[in-house]
């Protein structure tokens, strides 16, 4: 890891004098792919997020998010063209309003930001239950708590950062792979009951899963494995982004994945009735599969990696919202304190700006929040693809970048399955991520597009 996290000679990337501020490039793709897997928290969101599937979906669960798993493949063909075409901090929304155009990138723009601000309180929120053992604590205390935590260690230096999250990532993985051979190893049913669609009722009854239930889950699903669009955040600070940025995003999805899916599928097979699997308390399981200590073990390296996953979340999302402010997003006192960069590098003013609204949100219904983001995430894919649709147009497609294959079938295939996904989701939740993105359409109508010489004035840093 040495080798890929080497130190720049400056702290600060510096542009040219009056050009837009940049962040210097201090990292490899070791280094940016534990940082976007550790953003992928797959433990975390192992034990935070998969057991509100099973409460839904039962026995379904693994086959939820294997077909997730698919469609994000596709996804990841997407990002990896398009961030190596726009490899800039401002991800989705430099990608989509380059090819796209700008209201477009502004709307997506919207959509990750509420994905980016939402997401790491819902993981945070999990610490209480897995710090049980040892303390117990209010669930939304602890998850402000662990924003706060967060926010001081996105303040640091980012290869500094790269090592902290690299040892959490390895406790997750083995807390992981501890519940996988504890599960396979006391299977009470066969690989068959991963395609039984089941799920316990409320009255104890078993009730079948259908399909449309599965597609509704694939909002959740999408978002079990999302972390790994952090790869094209990350590219500006990623040494030869044409070529590492593609590498870190597939990686990330393919090892993500197998560190989620199969320990899913152990957890199906392992629980002790149909009950115990929807009532989706893996801790207990853990701890009825072995003893005490061992419980105690799982649920620590999982409160490690619920502090990790935020710590590497508050630095992807400050590099968001410096990115904006770079390209003139907001009036001018805002733009000029979230492009300020501290000692470290680091955007410090973007980082409180996202750690603190964050330690808030850990007060906001949890179900609210995990229907909001599912349908942000869907709708940022969504826009996603149809940038990729367009990314060989004019110029473009002469611009050396990593191309997807079977284009433009894939973005095509991908933008008809998510807005299905979209349309089979929760009224309230759309209403609510509706009505979000309807006010930032008015603040673009009012403030943004009058401007169009001065504001919302997208730049791709030099590779």
């Amino acid at each position: 890891m040495t080798d890929t996290l080497r130190p720049a000679d400056n702290a600060v990337a510096q542009a040219p004098e009056h050009g837009p501020a940049q962040l210097k490039r201090s990292i490899g793709v070791v280094g940016g792919t534990l940082l976007t897997l550790s953003c992928v928290t797959p433990a975390s969101t192992l034990f935070v997020v998969v057991p509100d599937l099973f409460g839904t979906l039962g026995t379904a669960t693994a086959l939820t998010i294997a077909i997730g798993s698919l469609l994000c493949i596709a996804v990841a063909f997407c990002y990896s063209e398009l961030g190596t075409l726009i490899p800039s901090a401002g991800g989705e929304y430099a990608m989509v309003s380059t090819l796209a155009g700008r209201l477009a990138g502004w709307l997506v723009f919207v959509l990750s930001l509420l994905v980016v601000m939402i997401v790491p309180p819902v993981i945070a929120m999990g610490t209480a239950d897995y710090l049980a053992p040892v303390i117990h604590l209010n669930s939304s205390l602890a998850g402000a708590g662990v924003m706060l935590l967060a926010t001081l260690a996105g303040l640091l230096d980012l290869r500094a950062n790269a090592w902290i999250t690299g040892i959490f990532l390895v406790l997750e993985v083995i807390a992981a792979a501890v519940v996988a051979l504890l599960g396979f190893t006391h299977a009470e049913r066969g690989p068959g009951s991963l395609l039984s669609m089941q799920v316990a009722g409320a009255h104890g009854e078993t009730d079948t899963v259908t399909a449309m239930l599965v597609v509704s889950g694939l909002a959740i699903a999408l978002f079990v494995t999302q972390g790994f669009s952090t790869a094209v955040y990350l590219s500006e600070e990623l040494e030869n982004p044409r070529r590492n940025v593609a590498r870190t995003v597939l990686a990330t999805l393919a090892i993500s994945t197998v560190i989620i899916l199969v320990p899913v599928a152990a957890i199906t097979m392992g629980a002790s009735d149909l009950t115990a699997l929807t009532g989706g308390d893996i801790s207990t399981m853990v701890t009825a599969w072995s003893n005490s200590a061992v419980g105690t073990f799982v649920s620590l390296c999982v409160a490690l990696a619920i502090i990790n996953a935020g710590i590497v979340m508050v630095i992807q999302n400050s590099r968001v919202l410096f990115a904006s402010a770079r390209d003139k997003a907001w009036p001018a006192p805002i733009n000029h304190a979230f492009t300020r960069l501290g000692r470290f590098g680091s955007p410090w003013v973007a980082t409180l700006a996202v750690g603190v609204p964050g330690a808030a949100l850990c007060f906001v219904n949890l179900d609210t929040l995990y229907g909001v983001t599912g349908v942000s995430v869907t709708g940022m894919y969504l826009l996603v693809a149809v940038a990729g649709l367009l990314s060989r147009r004019n110029h473009h497609q002469h611009t050396p970048a990593w191309r997807m294959p079977l284009w433009p079938a894939m973005p095509i295939l991908l933008i008809a399955v998510l807005t299905y996904v979209l349309s089979q989701q929760e009224p309230e939740y759309l209403l609510w991520t509706g009505g979000i993105t309807a006010a930032a359409t008015l603040y673009w109508a009012l403030y943004l597009r009058p401007r169009a010489e001065t504001r919302w004035l997208v730049s791709i840093p030099d590779v």
